[in-house]
Parts: structure tokens; sequence; C-alpha cells
């Protein structure tokens, strides 16, 4: 994979402004958004097999992106910050990135499935030079690529403080809706990022310990990021059964749970870290129906918090995975419409601090319920929609996705993309089939390839 080249011809990136004049204003992000860790652009690829001959997938994206950034304005405008390092959109109409190109090469060259790590992510997802600054800068970019068999990829970057996942996919539905002929959105985007504010004044109730940095005395949790390894591991029926069956029979725990307490300590091992260093576990916790009342239907701004389970690497590597489970399920309990304002208000109070970013931190965000790999732009269901790979984020390397995916066999499940210095990829390779061995009774224990499904 590592030497997979091919050609991409781009036209000039051009400024894709609202198909409408919009309101000029200037809109502040919440206490929730602005946070330093959410200061990068997230990039995403929807993978089309067939474009069919009728309609050039380019000019219907094009169109139907400028129609939806008339509702979506504030995409359309630039990050400034105020005192406080609180940012603001200008509303100003500039404009998104856009990019035409065309590959010189079938689809199929990737191999079946599709899924991430991308090789050549760069020609998919050109960086124009400052497309990825936080302020003063477009807020997305989007680059259609037609191949020559038909099939396209819609790949996408945008800026994190603006919209979390669920945020993105109301602007992408809002995308396919226009691009089917739709003159009104089914959920209209809603602002009000007033709700995710401080309180006046500010109030922390817990400890937030997310926002903590926690170093071994020996400063060993560095990233050695000119050494990363991308890989990607599937997990279908067979294997989240076999997962269950690590822990009692009476502990109920969803996949999501289940799933996360064993790739931590499997990645923990892998790390090789002291033995009382601490590590932190750190999920993605949407809020939006925590509160009360809910957050409007079509909120797209950043809803989420990443409450942390934490442990010494002795604890958590020498224990069985129900303790991991655990304080995995601790954490989610502890986020509540209080935790989010306690959140808020600690950003206000703390400058905005930027989350733990040592290699001992692990955050994962499960996005198999977005609705990515439905998203229907008049071409079917993409073969592929989700991040373009892990290990996103100001820091490579510490972050992961639970994507929905469904594997050469038919299987629905999740692919979860890790990046990991070299040596710590192979442990963890060695230390996941190994744990599923021990309860699938596999002839390959300790040494099976069944969920290794990619690398780069």
């Amino acid at each position: 994979m590592s030497s997979f080249v091919f050609n991409v011809t781009r036209h000039a990136p051009e400024l894709l402004p609202p198909a409408e004049q919009t309101p000029y204003e200037f809109k502040e992000l919440s206490d929730i958004d602005d946070q330093d860790g959410l200061r990068f652009h997230i990039p995403s690829f929807l993978i089309y097999e067939h474009s069919g001959d009728q309609n050039d997938p380019v000019m219907v994206i094009k169109k139907a992106v400028a129609k939806a950034l008339v509702s979506y304005y504030p995409f359309a405008g630039r990050l400034r910050e105020k005192e406080g390092r609180k940012l603001v959109v200008e509303c100003n109409g500039e404009g998104i990135i856009f990019i035409e190109a065309n590959a010189n090469a079938n689809l199929k060259i990737f191999g079946y499935p599709l899924l991430p790590p991308f090789p050549c992510l760069d020609e998919l997802l050109w960086h124009v030079p400052g497309s990825t600054d936080i302020l003063d800068a477009p807020l997305m970019l989007i680059q259609v690529t037609r191949f020559k068999c038909g099939g396209f990829i819609f790949a996408l970057q945008y800026n994190h403080t603006m919209a979390d996942a669920q945020g993105i996919m109301l602007f992408l539905n809002a995308v396919a809706e226009h691009a089917s002929g739709a003159q009104s959105l089914s959920t209209p985007p809603v602002w009000q990022r007033h709700l995710l504010n401080a309180r006046k004044p500010p109030h922390v109730k817990f400890q937030h310990r997310e926002y903590e940095e926690v170093l071994a005395e020996t400063n060993d949790t560095l990233i050695p990021v000119n050494d990363l390894v991308d890989k990607s591991f599937f997990f279908g029926p067979k294997q989240i059964a076999a997962l269950r069956r690590l822990i009692p029979p009476h502990q109920k725990a969803s996949t999501f749970e289940i799933l996360s307490a064993c790739l931590w300590r499997c990645r923990t091992i892998a790390l090789q870290l002291h033995p009382q260093q601490l590590v932190r576990f750190m999920c993605i916790v949407n809020s939006r129906n925590l509160f009360n009342p809910p957050l409007p239907p079509g909120y797209y701004g950043n809803g989420f918090a990443f409450p942390v389970a934490l442990s010494t690497v002795s604890k958590l590597s020498r224990n069985p995975i129900g303790y991991s489970l655990n304080l995995i399920q601790q954490a989610k309990s502890a986020v509540t419409e209080e935790y989010m304002k306690s959140v808020a208000d600690f950003m206000v109070l703390n400058g905005r601090p930027r989350f733990s970013t040592s290699i001992s931190s692990f955050i994962v965000s499960d996005v198999t319920r977005s609705g990515s790999d439905n998203l229907d732009l008049g071409w079917g269901s993409p073969v592929y929609g989700g991040p373009a790979k892990g290990g996103v984020g100001a820091v490579p390397g510490i972050s992961s996705f639970y994507i929905p995916f469904k594997n050469v066999n038919g299987e629905k499940g999740i692919v979860v993309p890790l990046c990991l210095p070299a040596n710590a990829m192979e442990i963890f390779v060695k230390e996941i089939n190994g744990l599923l061995g021990s309860v699938l009774n596999s002839p390959n224990k300790g040494h099976g390839s069944s969920i290794l499904i990619s690398s780069l």
C-alpha cells in the first residue's frame, strides 16, 4: 500500500459562495465550540461506485452545496478571535473552497472493501495552502474527484469548531436534499450557540480531568510522529459476541462500551508505558438529548463532552476486561446537562484549554449512527462514508472512530482505524487477536489476522 500511486488532475481551487445573498453579521461560537482542542479540520470521505451517464456529480454537488450554504451561511464566513480567545464567525459570504478533479484510475484500484486509511489522501483531498488555518480562512473544503469507472469520491474537510459529527451530517443531508431537487429542508439549521455558553458567573462543579495533562516522570508519552502506522480493524457480529464473553454474564454493556474496554486495554499494553503511568480513555458523549428541553433538532454546533476513564497502566493491564468496562461506563454516566454547563464554565475560567494530548490518552468517537453510510446524493448509498483516517487532530495518534462498515462477506459491523507507533502497532495486533482467540479457540490464537483488514 505504501507505494500505491495514481494521478489526479485538479482544476484550480475556487471559492464557492452561497447561491443567494445571505445576512452579513457576526455570530459567536459557544464555549463548547471554541475550546482549543477543537481547533483543527476533520477529513471525511464519501465514495460512490457509479454516477451513471446522466448527471455530472461535480456539477450536481457544487450546485447543491451552494444552495445548502444559503441556510448554513456561517460556513461561508470566516472565524475571528475576540478578547479572551472567544471565537466569532464573520458571516461575510466569502464561501468555501471547492475543487473539481479527475483521476486516471478506477475505484477498484483501491481494492475491496474500501476503507481507511486511504492511499494518496493528499491527492483526493488537496490541502490548499492556508485551508487548514483556523482564523481568517475558509471553514470548509470540498473536493469531488471523478474516476474512469463512473464512480466518484466526495472528500470534505471542515473546521471542527463549527460542528461535530452530527452537525456536519445535518449540513450534508441538506446538500443531499438540494441535490434531489428539494427547495426546503426537512430539518432547518439552528444556530443558538448561546445554549452552550458559560453561565454568569461561571461555576465549575466537576473535576474535568480530560483537560489535565498526566505525564510520567520519565516524560515517555511524547508521540514519535515520524514512526506512526495506520491500520484498520473490523469487528463483526462474531468478534463482538466473542468480546462479550470476556465479561460476567450479568454485566450489561453496549457494543461501544465492550469494544472500547478491550481496545483501551490492548492499546495500553502495546504502548509499553511505565506500570504507574496514568492512562485515560475519553469517549465522545453526545449531550443533545441530555438537556431539558433537548437541544433543537437542527442544532449543528458541537454538542458533546469527552469524560475520562482513568487508570494506571498496571491496573488496566492486569485486571479482567470488566475493570476497564466499569471505568468507561462510570465516565459516560457522568455526562449530564449540568456537566455540559460545567465544561463551558471551565473553558471561560481556564483560557479554553486543550484536552489531554499525550499518547497515554485514547479518544474514541462513535459515528456508526451518523448516517454517513446512507447519504444519497442521487446515486444511492456510498460504498464508504466516514472519517478518512484515524489519529486526526492537533496531535496525531491519540484518536479513533467507530465507523459503520460491511466486510467482503457482506457482514455488517464496525471498522476501527488506529494510528500508533510501529512497534506498538505490532504488539496491539497480537494483543487484540490473542484476546479474541482466547474465547474463540482460534488456532491462530495471538497471531490471527481476521480483524486486521488494511494497513498503510
